[in-house]
């Protein structure tokens, strides 16, 4: 997801911070069970996109970025 010579930012509308968390999330109606499509968050952003895909019950998993790496290599 991340290369040493960029920087990921967050998925927040007009946000160009460096994403700190993965946000795991699913829609049910459309995506099988074991799917999972990520939207990145600043510390500030966090809270707000969590809360997003939570009320849609989306939302799967709130990871730090590098530990999300860590799982995927």
């Amino acid at each position: 997801m991340n290369s040493p010579d960029t920087t990921v930012i967050c998925s927040a509308k007009g946000c160009r911070a460096a994403a700190v968390w993965v946000l795991a999330w699913n829609n049910p109606k459309i995506h099988t069970p074991d799917r999972r499509k990520t939207w990145l968050a600043c510390e500030e952003h966090r809270e707000h996109l969590s809360q997003f895909l939570s009320v849609r019950s989306f939302l799967k998993d709130v990871v730090k970025l590098e530990e999300w790496e860590a799982r995927e290599s």
